[in-house]
């Protein structure tokens, strides 16, 4: 569907919504109460939102447990537009959230779009961009808001900005139990009690959750706690908050296609797993100086460690002239650990089918803060409200990756062996395989940043915002085995930014704007770069990397929005459409020069583009929401790439994506559906409906293969509150246990004797069906108690 006809049908969604006579009469009457947002990323100082030249939306507390246990990722791809979810990790705690076709995934190597806050701190991890969505203690979160893109919100705010405000003591009142189990092993028990006390708040939240999985290893363990001080008088905010989260998932790999055929529970290779850890500490304080002189700042400590275990095929075979001993893949040069000693070859000479756990370790120590002075005073009689701040980010990481071969079971998963491959930089096995391994780095990262919005009404009806930031980052590393992986860089931009608001009518506002964003190459990026030296994604790092170049985004957006208040005729209703541009200047893209290896370079220009519309409704009775966006991702310059995996490539291994092709993995239509009933003041049923578009697999950026078919997912939910302090729910997904998949990617199945792969079947061989898909989850039924006193 081109642009235009996608705009016709948001309008057509729209029309309906639109004040004709009878919601007129609504508005005449009383005029809705203003809705106020953070103007910046740091909280403290609100504006309208109709102020906010630009596409603002929420999900409150009362959202994230529409559908029973709190759960952040599943409202955000319900209830926001333009949201979507791609499982490239099986796990409901690790998806790849993207907003108008730009990404916020935990998987390390995926082009980082959207920045991330909590509490007005950036938490996109330091070493990838990467965000680790489970540890956001969903239970106690206040609010969600989804920004567009704006450069008030830092690096990767390239698409837009998430930001979570947390609760405290003074924002909930009272003690919350819940206990909930329901398919697949799933138990859960969380907690969460708030008090104030004149000018004293305490909150502290906790959670527990065991889950086996649908698929096979699946297994899941999440364990985190939340805690706030606040001390809250007129003129002053204080409050300390702390996040401890210690989680192990299990999130599976995409499987190949004739291997799902057979049991779509089924994995290809293992292990896969990833044990994360978080130590945060936030300190937010607000102050008035004066009768329009505000202050706003954070400071942070952030500790974080992450390990990953990745099963996978291996290249290493048993030496030809070396009977009993293991050789990189020319098969002449020996496979040695960390002291020189030949690896033995546990293949058996090729009869016993063996892989390698490609497994990484991160730990990182961030720290920082920001302060921002605010003025909400007019100039001569015009109202104004300005900002202006610092941002101060500094972060050190330490990473470490490497290869253990083991023999691979009948279930395909690696077994441990300790035996640990080591080729040192430039030695005879680094050389004759391309890489080193282990690898060891460290890096530092600095980012110092400078902002500003300004807020001016020109009439009563018409306001114009110019806001911009300069950012300044330094990404140092230093390689613990050699020299290749040390170096220094250095990036400075600035991001200027200008829309204007007007109020077509009461209630109703039209708004627009552009603006400038841009983020830095990461270390992970920085460091596998070389094409002559491509690493295994994501784990290996390469060497003797060319400059990167930063992602510098170009945006525009123009929008309408309104609400009608509530009457006895018509319920409340607010809905809201836009159009939207953003085009990316030398865009950072992942390229394979194998089934695993892989480096990453500027491509040049990429665009994204749509339209997105929605309107919610809410009466006594009922309360409703419909939201359609069109995204639409391409290629704008030309590229030849490898892809080893594509029938299309052609006698080199390569593709040939021409301008216009678009973005592989990002579906250029969705429609969200959501219906509540209160038939009585103690009972609520309802209903979600997801549908989504077909999209292209990963390695298929020329497009030239079938695309994966889109999916419409129904989900069910119901509570009941027969006391005051009693609600039983429950909760149905996928209710017509519909067969989809959410990612897709194109590798090589065969090797292994996998399940409905031909046997002995050769890579890219006949019979073989390179396509691997991440199935969508089946039937799921969930059910509890929360007890409230």
């Amino acid at each position: 569907m081109s642009l235009a006809r996608a705009v016709v049908l948001a309008c057509g969604c729209a029309y309906g919504v639109l004040p004709g006579r009878a919601l007129a009469h609504a508005t005449d009457r009383r005029s809705l109460r203003a809705v106020v947002v953070t103007a910046t990323a740091i909280p403290g100082a609100s504006i309208e939102i109709d102020k906010i030249p630009g596409t603002v939306q929420f999900v409150r507390a009362d959202a994230l447990t529409r559908e029973g246990t709190a759960s952040l990722t599943t409202a955000l791809n319900d209830r926001l537009s333009s949201i979507s979810v791609n499982d490239n990790i099986a796990d409901p705690f690790q998806p790849d959230i993207l907003y108008r076709g730009f990404a916020a995934s935990p998987v390390l190597g995926t082009s980082q779009g959207i920045a991330v806050y909590e509490n007005g701190v950036r938490i996109n991890e330091a070493f990838g961009d990467t965000v680790n969505w489970d540890l956001i203690p969903a239970n106690a979160i206040q609010q969600v808001e989804l920004v567009s893109s704006s450069p008030l919100y830092g690096l990767n705010a390239l698409g837009g900005a998430i930001s979570v405000t947390m609760k405290n003591g003074f924002s909930h009142s009272g003690t919350d139990l819940e206990l909930s189990g329901g398919s697949y092993g799933q138990r859960t028990a969380s907690v969460q009690f708030g008090r104030k006390s004149g000018i004293f708040g305490v909150y502290v939240a906790g959670r527990a959750l065991d889950w086996n999985g649908w698929r096979m290893f699946s297994q899941d363990r999440m364990r985190d706690a939340y805690a706030a001080l606040s001390v809250h008088t007129e003129r002053a905010t204080l409050d300390v908050s702390y996040t401890r989260a210690d989680n192990e998932m299990h999130g599976q790999s995409p499987a190949p296609v004739q291997e799902l055929a057979v049991n779509r529970s089924l994995v290809f290779t293992g292990p896969q797993g990833t044990i994360d850890a978080l130590n945060f500490l936030t300190v937010n304080g607000t102050a008035e100086l004066a009768t329009h002189w505000s202050v706003q700042g954070v400071l942070y400590y952030r500790d974080f460690s992450q390990s990953v275990a990745n099963g996978n095929t291996t290249n290493y075979v048993g030496c030809t002239n070396d009977v009993g001993v293991l050789c990189q893949p020319n098969g002449v040069t020996p496979l040695t650990d960390a002291q020189g000693q030949a690896l033995p070859d546990l293949s058996n000479g090729g009869t016993q089918l063996i892989g390698e756990d490609d497994y990484e370790r991160i730990r990182a120590w961030g720290r920082g803060g920001s302060l921002q002075l605010s003025d909400a005073q007019g100039i001569a009689g015009h109202a104004n409200r300005v900002s202006v701040g610092v941002a101060v980010d500094d972060a050190a990481t330490s990473y470490f990756s490497g290869a253990q071969i083991g023999v691979m079971n009948s279930q395909l998963v690696v077994l441990p062996s300790n035996l640990i491959v080591d080729t040192p930089e430039n030695s005879a096995g680094a050389l004759a395989n391309g890489d080193a391994t282990p690898v060891s780095v460290d890096s530092i990262n600095e980012n110092l940043s400078a902002f500003f919005t300004d807020t001016f009404n020109l009439t009563s009806r018409l306001a114009v915002t110019a806001s911009g930031r300069y950012n300044l980052s330094h990404v140092d590393l230093a390689d613990q085995r050699g020299s290749r992986l040390s170096g220094h860089n250095r990036y400075v931009h600035f991001n200027p930014a200008i829309g204007a608001t007007y109020d077509v009518r009461r209630n109703v506002t039209l708004y627009g704007g552009w603006s400038v964003n841009n983020r830095t190459p990461t270390p992970s990026e920085i460091e596998c770069s070389d094409p002559s030296a491509p690493c295994v994604l994501p784990s290996n790092l390469s060497g003797d990397p060319p400059d990167l170049k930063p992602v510098v985004a170009h945006a525009v957006e123009l929008g309408l929005r309104g609400r009608v208040a509530n009457s006895g005729r018509v319920g409340e209703i607010t809905w809201h459409g836009s159009v939207f541009r953003t085009l990316l200047k030398s865009d950072i893209y992942a390229i394979a020069t194998s089934m695993r290896q892989g480096f990453f370079q500027n491509i040049g220009d990429t665009r994204r583009q749509g339209v997105e519309a929605g309107i919610r409704y809410r009466a006594h009775a009922w309360s409703a929401y419909l939201d359609y966006s069109f995204v639409q991702a391409t290629f704008l310059s030309p590229l030849v790439v490898p892809s080893p995996s594509n029938p299309y490539q052609d006698a080199n291994g390569d593709i040939h994506v021409q301008p216009g092709d678009r973005l592989p993995e990002i579906p250029e239509h969705r429609v969200k559906l959501g219906v509540d009933f209160e038939p009585a003041s103690h009972w609520t049923a309802g209903a979600t409906l997801n549908l989504v578009s077909h999209f292209y697999y990963g390695g298929d950026a020329s497009n030239q293969l079938p695309p994966i078919p889109g999916y419409a997912v129904v989900s069910l939910h119901a509570s009941d509150r027969p006391t005051q302090h009693l609600e039983i729910f429950a909760a149905i997904d996928n209710v017509f246990n519909r067969r989809y998949a959410t990612f897709g990617t194109l590798s090589d199945p065969t090797g292994v004797g996998a399940p409905g792969v031909p046997a002995n079947a050769v890579t890219n061989g006949p019979g073989v069906d390179n396509r691997f898909l991440t199935p969508g989850a089946p039937f799921e039924a969930f059910g509890g108690i929360r007890i409230r006193w």
